[in-house]
């Protein structure tokens, strides 16, 4: 596979030099999580922190695993290819577990099926019957979040709160995924307050999942901005970027 040149950039070859610092940035987030934690009369070990690298070359992701750091999630398809298999190579001996979390059109599921261990952004039962198709029967099954658009907005990605029940338990049938709960994006909201209720609305729906006997245990919300919210909320997995790489390198 041709790897696009930007992912393998040298540590030492872009400004931000990820790799003097990642130790540091994970220790602050994990004393927020644990924070929260403490505040929400949680357990820590019940929050875990995902790493998303969207935008942030190899360079930068291998500085965070060697800080300890091993879940990454990934937006773009393609570049999170790029980057599991450089990283593969780059630790052979240090397996990290990969994350899609940005949106899967129907082209994409098979790069998607092949290289990752988690998707996060399942909205439709087409994207789930083409990933249970279409992963490999050698590597373990896909670890599944069901997107819900819990703000119902129509311009946002996700499923509706009143058909995710039934694509949650249709994902539940299929070979080769392992349904685990559900992830969400709610809309910017000032206040902490503000910010738990819009989360709650997605803690009520996975207890209701809970309680009709689906095996759920994971609750994929709150980012850098909003991770106190959520674990406030019930979140057990905050997907954070900027507080451990620093701001987005976006292509100029």
């Amino acid at each position: 596979m041709e790897i696009n040149s930007r992912i393998l950039t040298p540590m030492n070859d872009y400004t931000h030099n990820i790799g003097d610092d990642a130790l540091k940035r994970l220790q602050a987030v994990r004393q927020r999580t644990d924070a929260a934690c403490h505040q929400a009369r949680r357990e820590s070990h019940t929050v875990s922190v995902l790493a998303v690298s969207k935008t942030w070359p190899a360079a930068a992701v291998h500085g965070m695993a060697m800080a300890g750091q091993t879940s990454f999630g990934e937006n773009y398809i393609q570049e999170g290819v790029d980057k599991v298999v450089a990283l593969r190579a780059l630790l052979p001996d240090r397996p990290l577990v990969w994350h899609c979390i940005g949106p899967i059109q129907s082209n994409k599921t098979k790069l998607v099926a092949e290289h990752f261990d988690w998707v996060h952004s399942v909205d439709r039962l087409k994207i789930a019957q083409r990933l249970s198709e279409q992963r490999p029967p050698h590597l373990q099954p896909l670890q599944v979040c069901v997107q819900v658009n819990i703000d119902q907005a129509t311009t946002k990605s996700g499923c509706s709160l009143g058909d995710a029940t039934a694509l949650a338990q249709q994902i539940h049938a299929l070979p080769n995924l392992v349904l685990r709960g559900i992830m969400c994006i709610p809309d910017p909201v000032e206040g902490f307050e503000a910010q738990v209720a819009a989360f709650e609305r997605a803690t009520a729906l996975f207890k209701q999942w809970q309680q009709a006997g689906l095996a759920v245990d994971t609750l994929s919300m709150g980012m850098s901005d909003d991770m106190e919210a959520a674990i406030s909320a019930g979140s057990t997995m905050v997907r954070v970027g900027t507080a451990l790489f620093g701001a987005r390198q976006y292509a100029g």
